[in-house]
C-alpha cells in the first residue's frame, strides 16, 4: 500500500521519487522566489515598522520611542493636517475608482462576453493597452491633452459646443483630484475589464441556455444568473482596487511632483510619504516620521483587507453558490 506521501508524490506527476527527494526539489524551485520576496519585500516592511518607533536625535543617532511618533503625526498640528488632507484625497481617490473605474470595467467585460460582438479581441486590447503604458508618458500626454494654452481637449469640447465646460482642471484645487482620479481610471480600467470577463467566460453555457429556455433574455439572464456568480470576482476587484489606491503614488507624482499642487489638493499618502521621507524643497527628510506614514499606510491596507477575507469574502461566496 502506498503512503500518503507517495501518493502525493505520484499525484503531482513525480512518480519514484521518495518524500525527502520530493522535499529537496520543492526547497530547490521555492527558494529562489522565497528569498527575493523576503530580501525585497519582508525585510523591507519589518526594517519600516521598527523605523517607526525609533527617533533621530540631534546627533545623529536614533533612540527607542514607543509610538510617540504615531502620537505626533495624529495629534500634532503641523503633521495631522498634512496626514488627514492626504488620508481624505486618498479615500476621495479610492471612491472615484469604486464608483466610476469598476461598473465600467463591469460593464465592458459584460459587452465583451456577448457572442453577438464582432471583433471582440480588439477591443479588449485597446482597452488594456493604456495599463501597460508608462505613467510618465500618460501623465505627461493627459496634462498637454488638458493644458488650457495648446491642448486640444478645449478644441475638441468647442467642436461639440461645450467649450464653456473647458477649464484649468488640473490647476485648480477643487477639480486636480478628480482630474487625475480619472486619468487613472481611464489608464487601468482594462484590469477589473479583464478579470470579470475571464469570470464570466467560466461561467457554463447549459446555465445560460437554460436561463433561456425559462423565458430570460440576455440581459435578465445576466443580472439573475450571471451576476450572482461573478460576486467573488468582483469583491476580489473592489479589494485589488483599495490596495492599490492605497499604494498609489507615481502617476500624481508624475503628473503634479512631490508636492501635489495647487496647494496639496492632489496629495495622498504615497506622496506624503515620499515628501517626509526623503525631503523636498520644503522640508529636510525625516526617515522615522516617513516610515511612521508607511507604517500607517500598512495598518490602513491590513485593516481593508481583513474586513474583506473575514466579513465580505465568506458572504459573497455564499451568495454566490
Amino acid at each position: 500500500m502506498e503512503t500518503a506521501s507517495q501518493g502525493r508524490v505520484q499525484q503531482h506527476g513525480i512518480v519514484g521519487m521518495s518524500p525527502g527527494a520530493y522535499a529537496r526539489v520543492l526547497i530547490f524551485f521555492l527558494a529562489p522566489a522565497v528569498l527575493v520576496y523576503t530580501l525585497f519585500s519582508v525585510y523591507p516592511l519589518l526594517d519600516t515598522i521598527i523605523s517607526s518607533f525609533y527617533s533621530k536625535q540631534n546627533d545623529g543617532s536614533y533612540v527607542y520611542n514607543g509610538v510617540a511618533n504615531f502620537v505626533t503625526l495624529l495629534t500634532d498640528p503641523t503633521w495631522s493636517a498634512p496626514f488627514w488632507n492626504a488620508f481624505i484625497n486618498n479615500i476621495k481617490f479610492f471612491l472615484i475608482h469604486m464608483l466610476v473605474q469598476n461598473p465600467i470595467g463591469l460593464l465592458l467585460a459584460a459587452l465583451l462576453s456577448l457572442p453577438v460582438l464582432r471583433f471582440r479581441t480588439a477591443y479588449r486590447t485597446l482597452i488594456f493597452m493604456p495599463t501597460m503604458l508608462s505613467v510618465v508618458i500618460i501623465g505627461f500626454t493627459w496634462q498637454l491633452i488638458l493644458s488650457p494654452l495648446w491642448g486640444i481637449a478645449k478644441m475638441f469640447l468647442q467642436a461639440f459646443g461645450l467649450g464653456f465646460l473647458f477649464g484649468p482642471w488640473l490647476g485648480e484645487e477643487s477639480t486636480a483630484l478628480i482630474t487625475i482620479s480619472l486619468i487613472s481610471v481611464w489608464q487601468f480600467v482594462g484590469i477589473p475589464m479583464i478579470l470579470i470577463y475571464t469570470a464570466l467566460l467560466a461561467i457554463p453555457d447549459e446555465l445560460i441556455d437554460a436561463a433561456t429556455v425559462d423565458g430570460l433574455n440576455q440581459f435578465q439572464a445576466f443580472f439573475h444568473v450571471k451576476l450572482p456568480l461573478i460576486w467573488p470576482t468582483i469583491g476580489l476587484v473592489s479589494v485589488l482596487t483599495f490596495v492599490n489606491n492605497f499604494n498609489a503614488f507615481d502617476l500624481i507624482y508624475a503628473m503634479k511632483g512631490a508636492l501635489a499642487g495647487p496647494n496639496f489638493s492632489a496629495d495622498i499618502m504615497g506622496t506624503l510619504f515620499y515628501r517626509v521621507f526623503f525631503g523636498n524643497q520644503l522640508q529636510l527628510g525625516d526617515v522615522s516620521m516617513g516610515a511612521t506614514i508607511a507604517t500607517m499606510m500598512f495598518l490602513i491596507i491590513l485593516c481593508g483587507v481583513m474586513i474583506y477575507l473575514f466579513l465580505i469574502q465568506r458572504r459573497l461566496q455564499r451568495y454566490a453558490f
